[in-house]
């Protein structure tokens, strides 16, 4: 019979070889034959090897459909071996038929203990595509399988699903931290809890002295950054930048009409305005703009060490100066019931009392950012997306090779958010004026408001009248970020979807929309989520959505990782692909190059959307 030649690859990471044995089955439209072994003299499968073997089957079982993967613990005879708990890191299988072209099987996958596991042709293939019987079966075991591996759980009821794990112990090595990476989170969380205890801050239970003693908080860490904040976090001006491109940058909206709650008069305003305008002309001109924490009226707040903490539901006012004059402030509300016992904050005010004001806006900004922008947004709401993808999509679809790095350790941070976090008694509950209670009502009050054109940068610019705002480096590395993305979406799906029936023919892919719409979003039509995908644009703003969200949005309101644009594990093997991927890679490099060329020119540089330091997923 004819010979086959077996190329296999094995991760470089630590722990990726294996001493188990190792076996593949070869699939055809005739047949499928026994188990053949690579083995040859020597220790095989070891980090980072490729290593080339032959097998022959005992008949021809005709054109290449499938591999099977075997994995075994060796026979007791072998000494050195270790226990069958063995695990091996497959990164891909290529077979060669005699006198044919090689076929490349992607793998990137953990095979623990003794089991089996199903490999395709690398080809990206759409459910439609899939006319022979076996492969049809393959794609549905193949999601039945992820299904029982990946399960929904209601953590804390009005919230987004998540994954069904107590503890990050029993996850699925496929979605672990790698060692790498594990080592490196543990060592920078031991450095700064060490740096922490050096400051005399880790155990500190009583009351800041002064502003002095504050300053010690920034020892460590003097990077330029710091020491602008420093020398300017006084100063009106950069309490108003922070709106625009501090930690929290999408909250602001133009203001065309005060809330009825917020009774700003003339004669409070003028000092800053000055002579020969009004707040209504300015209104009407659009040069004023609204913060508004409403959703932080009677929400709970913590006990920590036996003392009571306190929060406030602000408004800020700000007005745009002409021209390119800086954004200031015009008026601090610290509530949402104006009257004698919630007076309105103005510049004119003595000094402490407006710095005052200032520092609770700040400290609602904390709550707002902490509990929805970053937790809710960037790290529940990609949870979604991540859970959806392993459920909904085989490895074979091209939704799939697109999406899946931008989901990579998604679900291990949240796993261990929720372990030690944001669990009752955590470091939430330790360490903020809201705790868990707070920040839980807080989530449960925005699922109800968050909506598709929130996550959808153009249209949340839009919506909010922030288009030509100057200055608002979030908003215009942002915009150019969505674009490249977008642009590359758009190349992707134009390869695999031919038209706009094609879209609503994809069943996996209706499936994966409708599980983000009911276990993310609770079913909730006033979100306008899509349930249903019907045309090759709607999929296109939807998948653009989706991989911001999880790289460029979590940067902005994070820190970065690992860059946007990177591609190590080779899921598409087709040369179209390939070529999008390094049009797409060129596009960031050239946004890069203009950002940092800007950045040189700004006293305090707006780094968090350059692509190298944006990560691909959310995975800290």
């Amino acid at each position: 019979m004819a010979k086959f030649r077996v190329r296999v690859s094995t991760g470089e990471a630590f722990g990726a070889g294996t001493w188990d044995k190792i076996s593949v089955s070869i699939v055809g439209t005739r047949g499928e034959t026994p188990p053949l072994p690579l083995d040859r003299l020597g220790k095989e499968f070891n980090a980072g090897a490729e290593e080339d073997f032959e097998v022959t089957p005992p008949e021809d079982v005709g054109r290449v459909l499938l591999v099977r993967v075997h994995k075994a613990p060796p026979a007791r005879s072998r000494p050195l071996a270790p226990s069958a708990g063995d695990a091996w890191f497959c990164r891909w299988l290529q077979l060669t038929p005699h006198g044919a072209a090689p076929l490349c099987f992607p793998c990137y996958q953990w095979l623990e203990g003794e089991r089996s596991l199903v490999l395709r042709e690398g080809t990206a293939k759409i459910s439609w595509e899939d006319h022979h019987p076996t492969l049809q079966q393959q794609r549905r075991e193949e999601l039945q399988a992820r299904r029982e591996t990946y399960r929904w759980k209601t953590y804390i009821p009005g919230w987004p699903q998540c994954l069904d794990e107590e503890t990050v112990k029993n996850l699925n090595l496929n979605i672990k931290y790698s060692v790498a990476k594990n080592t490196t989170f543990y060592l920078r969380g031991g450095s700064a809890l060490a740096e922490l205890k050096l400051k005399g801050l880790l155990d500190r239970k009583g009351l800041w002295k002064s502003l002095k003693e504050m300053r010690r908080v920034f020892n460590f860490r003097k990077t330029p950054a710091v020491e602008y904040v420093c020398e300017h976090w006084q100063e009106d001006a950069f309490f108003a930048y922070q709106f625009l491109n501090g930690l929290n940058p999408v909250l602001i909206r133009r203001c065309h009409h005060l809330p009825k709650n917020f009774p700003v008069t003339d004669a409070m305003v003028a000092p800053v305005l000055g002579p020969g305008t009004s707040l209504q002309a300015e209104l009407e001109k659009g040069s004023l703009f609204l913060v508004d924490y409403n959703l932080l009226a009677g929400v709970r707040t913590n006990v920590i060490n036996g003392r009571p903490q306190f929060s406030t539901a602000p408004m800020t006012l700000l007005y745009q100066r002409p021209g390119r004059g800086p954004l200031l402030p015009l008026a601090i509300q610290l509530s949402q019931t104006p009257g004698p016992n919630s007076p309105i904050f103005l510049p004119s005010d003595d000094k402490w009392d407006w710095l005052l004001a200032k520092t609770w806006v700040r400290n609602a900004e904390f709550s707002i950012h902490e509990a929805l922008t970053h937790l809710l947004q960037a790290h529940l709401v990609p949870e979604v997306f991540a859970l959806a993808t392993l459920r909904q999509l085989p490895h074979c679809h091209p939704l799939f090779k697109l999406l899946i790095p931008h989901t990579r350790y998604t679900l291990h941070i949240n796993t261990l958010a929720r372990e030690r976090l944001i669990a009752p008694g955590q470091v939430v509950d330790r360490s903020t004026g809201l705790g868990i209670g707070g920040f839980s009502e807080l989530i449960q009050k925005n699922m109800k408001q968050l909506n598709y054109s929130a996550l959808c940068l153009p249209d949340d610019i839009r919506a909010r009248g922030v288009e030509d705002i100057p200055d608002y480096y979030y908003r215009d590395d942002g915009m150019q970020i969505w674009g490249a993305v977008e642009r590359f979406v758009s190349e992707m799906i134009g390869i695999y979807y031919p038209s706009d029936e094609s879209v609503r023919d994809d069943s996996e892919l209706q499936a994966w929309v409708r599980e983000i719409f009911s276990e993310g979003f609770l079913g909730r039509e006033s979100s306008g989520l899509p349930s249903t995908l019907g045309t090759r644009e709607a999929l296109i703003q939807y998948v653009t959505m989706v991989i911001f969200n999880c790289s460029a949005k979590h940067s902005a309101v994070s820190a970065g990782q690992r860059p946007l644009g990177t591609y190590p594990d080779e899921y598409f093997t087709e040369e179209a692909p390939r070529r999008s991927i390094a049009a797409f890679q060129s596009r960031l490099a050239e946004i890069s190059r203009d950002i940092q060329e800007r950045n040189h020119s700004l006293a305090l540089p707006y780094p968090y959307l350059d692509p190298p330091l944006i990560e691909n997923s959310v995975s800290i």
